[in-house]
């Protein structure tokens, strides 16, 4: 009989005040394992890179891709967070000193050429002679790859296109999934030849794994809050014998030793990297999530003046501390951490008066956000720009709307993902600035008017 484990992660999101028990845990069970005679394998299933970190934002990433190498990862794939909320080149590059392999099948450069640094799949071939087929797949945000200079092709067009090779030259074949728990499951009723999927990106925590027909799906949650291991038992015929899936949750991981000074050292090192002067205040700027301030008021103007739209609206919760004195590039990160790009819309005046008007209900300021892009906690005020609030009529731009009238409006676009306007927006052709994040149209504003 031979055993393979494989230890997965995904959805790290660079809370790396989780990796120094992460990297000693992985380290000394594949030591284990491989002492007793086991095959061992370790992927990552995207997004392990998040720009809220400052060591992800001052090393555009690629210092995650140290710490993916210190542990000695065998390959990866990667998510929406590696995909679009890197600049093009940032991307091209941040793979030049991966010791390990990056698979994605459904990533192309303009002219429908692969990256150099991607494989769409790759043959792993056990100290037994097991050959162990591994593919990658990322979710389909195409229109946003696009506009960062990238193609990005149907995930499934892709899995059929290459799985008469994959099961031609493999006894296994596991897919590494960034496209969430709904697509694995169909996946897994339409290519029942797939013996694995690792899967993330909708955070799903599968304890002991999922088994839809001959196809165990296994997932790990978010952040590191858990580490998943399957093992494939496998008879002398390469036929699997037995598969399981379990997570060992982080609090269930051994200590460190100066495990503190680590985790404060991967924000020392960022912040470093992030002592660019931006500006200087001669005034302290204040933010609170229930009040609109003057900072959240420079917010949306810089956001209405960069989309040059006729009016904008932004909420208070997507600045988390205040500014005062020198700011620098790390104060942005700090009050700004959200991969959020500017969007803009255009609607009739009819439609942007049933927009305004859902902003303002009462139950928002307190509303939590999960996901979005969103790092905050709760929704906040919303503060407008070129909008006034009469009580015979919405006025922008000091004109009373007009409903026949086309407006555009620009907005962070959390609010073009979420259920916020989901029938509000959803056939409408919607704009998105790509690399900036809020935080660059606030440097931009702030410089501006120093």
């Amino acid at each position: 009989m031979e055993i393979i484990q494989i230890y997965h992660t995904n959805d790290i999101h660079s809370h790396l005040e989780h990796w120094p028990r992460i990297e000693k845990f992985l380290l000394t069970q594949k030591e284990l394992d491989q002492k007793q005679g086991d095959e061992v394998f370790l992927f990552d299933i995207g997004d392990f890179i998040d720009r809220w970190h400052p060591l992800s934002e001052g090393t555009k990433g690629r210092g995650n891709i140290e710490l993916l190498n210190g542990c000695g990862y065998d390959a990866v794939t990667i998510g929406n967070n590696e995909g679009i909320n890197l600049p093009f080149h940032d991307l091209d590059h941040l793979y030049d000193d991966a010791q390990f392999d990056v698979l994605l099948a459904n990533l192309y450069k303009e002219g429908n050429t692969s990256p150099e640094w991607v494989q769409p799949y790759k043959i792993y071939q056990t100290k037994k002679g097991t050959r162990i087929g591994v593919i990658g797949l990322t979710a389909p945000f195409t229109h946003l790859y696009q506009l960062l200079g990238w193609e990005l092709s149907d995930p499934i067009a892709e899995l059929r296109k290459w799985m008469k090779p994959l099961s031609e030259k493999s006894d296994l074949i596991i897919l590494l999934s960034h496209l969430g728990l709904n697509i694995d499951e169909q996946i897994a009723v339409d290519f029942p030849e797939i013996d694995v999927i690792l899967g993330g990106h909708t955070h799903h925590i599968l304890l002991e794994g999922k088994q839809i027909g001959e196809t165990l799906l296994a997932a790990a949650g978010k952040y590191g809050n858990f580490i998943g291991l399957v093992t494939l038992t496998l008879q002398p015929d390469k036929k699997i014998a037995n598969k399981q899936a379990i997570l060992f949750p982080f609090e269930t991981l051994s200590e460190v030793k100066n495990e503190q000074s680590k985790i404060d050292e991967f924000f020392s090192t960022g912040k470093e990297l992030l002592k660019e002067k931006i500006t200087f205040l001669k005034e302290p700027l204040e933010a609170n999530p229930f009040e609109k301030t003057k900072l959240s008021r420079i917010l949306c103007q810089a956001l209405r003046e960069w989309c040059k739209a006729d009016c904008a609206f932004i909420n208070t919760g997507l600045l988390l501390g205040p500014l005062s004195g020198e700011v620098t590039a790390n104060d942005l990160l700090a009050i700004c951490p959200h991969p959020i790009n500017p969007c803009k819309v255009d609607l009739t005046g009819r439609e942007l008066q049933e927009v305004l008007e859902k902003t303002k209900d009462p139950d928002w300021p307190e509303k939590k956000i999960l996901g979005l892009g969103f790092r905050g906690t709760v929704m906040g005020m919303i503060v407008y720009e070129g909008v006034i609030f009469q009580e015979d009529a919405i006025y922008i731009n000091n004109e009373k709307l007009d409903f026949e009238k086309i407006y555009s409006l620009a907005l962070p676009d959390m609010f073009t993902f979420g259920h916020f306007f989901d029938e509000n927006f959803k056939r409408k052709q919607k704009k998105y600035y790509l690399p900036e994040f809020l935080r660059d149209l606030l440097k931009w504003k702030l410089q501006l008017d120093a």
